[in-house]
């Protein structure tokens, strides 16, 4: 069986319309047909995928398409189960390619990305068994290597927001490998070829060692983010348009990243969040869920700063001063004088605080003008209302 041609839009949307009527159908979350890297020993492991297009809850004409594709070229697909990964064929394009006929004559401006993904494909003498189709009905915890790509490639794109994607055990589906450019190789075969690779001068420049790849190996960031050093930046962080990444301490790591133009000198940990216009100095921690906050995700407000050097484990509000070289922890106690505590109240009025002298810092979590500071003389950890506001260069962002 296969797709006859279509040669209308509207014939198109009846095949559609056909697909998703049958039983037990369900439209995907998300989907997208990636080019893999296998295992060089072993050829079933899937090291990485690289995907051209992801869709994210949307262009259900198109996985209604590919579903239809699949199923002609003698694919079973389960609609019951969380995803759904198949590797590709000539039968498969033909079939996608007969049923975007009324668009492939548009120019590639004009042409939808699926289509184009499917042209490209069907322009290749040979697919062989280097790209994989993968669905995601569910948003369970990842099954397969392309399912946690297509979920990187969401918060990585904005496609999705930090901090709503389930990504539990994908440690465990991702191999450690070793990067070279955007090449992964398997530890194992270095290992044994690693005598003939280097009597014969192949021995490959390995640029790091991880699970994850670098985000400059997948993404295009926005003309005025910048990144000045591809290792800073993991594969899944989100980066809002008019980041800049410095060179040095600072690092941003996956499921984590920034909602607007911010300067990064300093380490945005997993799951951690920082608002626009804020400041991560030089060798500064945004301390994640999983290295001293017990769970608790770490999102700093906009225009607030984080001192050189300063360790942030307590959520910051807007407009906020953490002192360089200290450390702000749900469990720090605080000391705020009297004065300044009716300041911070006025500055945020929903704030049940009690009158009094010593706050622990889960206390005062979220809320915004507050300047932790550190008594250079007793050592004592207080605050106050901020008085300093916090900008920008707007030339560098």
């Amino acid at each position: 069986m296969a797709i006859e041609t279509v040669n209308s839009t509207d014939e198109f949307k009846a095949l559609v319309d056909e697909v998703k009527a049958q039983d037990g159908y369900r439209e995907p979350i998300a989907f997208g047909i990636a080019r893999v890297d296998r295992g060089q020993k072993n050829a079933d492991k899937v090291l990485q995928a690289n995907y051209p297009l992801i869709n994210w809850k949307e262009n259900f004409g198109s996985s209604a398409v590919f579903i239809k594709a699949l199923q002609e070229a003698k694919f079973d697909i389960d609609f019951s189960s969380s995803e759904f990964v198949a590797t590709i064929n000539d039968n498969f394009v033909n079939n996608a390619l007969n049923a975007f006929t009324p668009y492939l004559g548009e120019a590639i401006g004009d042409m939808h990305k699926n289509v184009q993904v499917i042209k490209t494909l069907a322009s290749m003498e040979d697919i062989g068994k280097d790209f994989r189709i993968a669905f995601i009905f569910e948003d369970t915890e990842p099954k397969s290597v392309e399912a946690v790509y297509l979920k990187l490639y969401a918060l990585s794109q904005s496609k999705a927001e930090l901090r709503t994607i389930n990504l539990d055990g994908a440690f465990g589906i991702l191999s450690n490998v070793a990067w070279v450019g955007n090449t992964p190789y398997e530890l194992e075969y270095l290992r044994e070829n690693e005598i003939e690779m280097k009597l014969n001068g192949k021995f490959p420049t390995i640029d790091s060692v991880d699970k994850f790849p670098r985000y400059l190996q997948h993404i295009i960031p926005a003309d005025n983010t910048r990144i000045l050093d591809s290792s800073k930046v993991r594969m899944g962080a989100q980066l809002a348009s008019g980041t800049t990444v410095m060179p040095g301490a600072s690092y941003i790591n996956f499921n984590a990243g920034t909602l607007g133009s911010v300067m990064v000198e300093g380490r945005i940990s997993s799951s951690a969040i920082v608002g626009s216009g804020s400041d991560v100095g030089g060798g500064a921690s945004i301390l994640g869920v999983l290295s001293g906050t017990d769970g608790n995700p770490i999102s700093i407000g906009e225009n607030t700063l984080l001192g050189a050097n300063s360790v942030t484990g307590l959520p910051l509000g807007d407009g906020c001063i953490v002192d360089a070289g200290i450390t702000v922890l749900a469990g720090t106690k605080i000391k705020i004088a009297t004065k300044e505590l009716e300041l911070i109240k006025e500055a945020n009025p929903e704030a049940n605080l009690e009158d009094k002298e010593i706050f622990k810092g889960s206390e005062l979590q979220g809320l915004n003008g507050i300047h932790y500071r550190q008594n250079s003389t007793t050592g004592e950890m207080i605050a106050r209302r901020s008085t300093r506001e916090v900008k920008l260069n707007a030339d560098l962002h």
